[in-house]
Formats: C-alpha cells, structure tokens, sequence
C-alpha cells in the first residue's frame, strides 16, 4: 500500500508531464483569457497552433500504462505518489509526505508549458500563485527510492510520457519546497 508512511529521506521525485491545465485554475485561466488577453475560444492562443478552446480543454493525460508496471508490487520501489491537481504543486505533494521530511522540487529540472507562461505574464500573476493554482507542466509526481527512479522514468517513457528527475525528499517537517 502506497502512503506518506513509506516515504523515507534519500527518496527521489520524479515528474510526470501534463498535457495541459488538466482540471486547475480554469476560473483564473478564463478570466486572464477573457479580460487580459481579450480572446474568445476559437481565437489562436498566443504561441500555440490552437484555439484557445484547443489549448484550455486539452484531453487530460493518463498515467496508467505509464505506473501499472512500478505498481506490480515486484520490486517495491514506489512509495507514494501525488495527482497535482487543484493546489498545486505545493498543496498536493505535502499530502504524500510523513512530518519527519520535506520534498525539495527543482523548478529547473522542466520548461514550463508555453500555456502556462502567458497566463503567467498575462495576467501579472506571481510564479508563488502560478504554482499553486496550476500544475505547470507536472501532472502526477513519484515519490520512489533512489533504486527505483530510472524504473519509473522509463517506463512512463515506453508508455509515451516524459518523466524525470524532479527533486529529492530530505529531513525536514513535512513541507515542500520550490527551489
């Protein structure tokens, strides 16, 4: 059973990709969109090749063929995980972690997606808020021993997702950090 109990200092976090907003921020996505930007939903989204309906209401991806074969339970290496959802980074991730370590995200370890960048300038919002009402390019986040990173980054990679290295888990109070 995955939980914040078999999260252990020394374990890595390792990224999953979004394909888009997902099912966050889309109150304060609309309103950038609409009032800043001065787009409708069949106008062409600022450095996209689609509308922005197209850009907004991307399909959510999913990371089941990408986890079913760290999850068989051979090798025990995956100890929890974090669907960012609304919250963010931030508001999701600490939900996997016991009070006795904090999780250490490097925020230079991805670009974020161009979606995510106007909105951003757009709308004048800090990248604190950005990171907390969207998941800025990271849609589900793995929290695996050292031993069993490059298992989880190439298998979500055989299943066509893009994984990586995201952050590592370190003593701490059950805290994440955005370094």
């Amino acid at each position: 059973m995955l939980g914040s109990e078999r999260v252990r200092s020394g374990d890595v976090l390792v990224g999953l990709a979004s394909s888009g907003l997902h099912t966050n921020g889309y109150s304060l996505a609309r309103r950038i969109v609409a009032e800043r930007l001065r787009l409708g939903p069949h106008d062409r989204f600022p450095g996209e090749d689609g509308s922005v309906a197209d850009v907004l209401l991307r399909v959510h991806q999913s990371y089941l063929a990408a986890l079913t074969p760290v999850l068989d339970g051979a090798d025990d290496h995956v100890h929890a995980m974090a669907h960012i959802t609304g919250g963010g980074i931030p508001g999701n991730l600490n939900r996997a972690l016991p009070d006795s370590v904090d999780a250490v995200v490097e925020t230079s370890t991805w670009e974020v997606p161009n979606a995510f960048r106007v909105l951003e300038r757009a709308g004048a919002v800090p990248r604190d808020e950005m990171f907390r009402a969207f998941n800025m390019g990271v849609g589900m986040i793995v929290v695996t021993s050292a031993s069993g990173a490059d298992a989880v980054v190439a298998n979500a990679a055989a299943a066509g997702v893009n994984a990586w290295r995201l952050g590592r888990v370190q003593p701490g109070s059950g805290r994440v950090t955005l370094s």
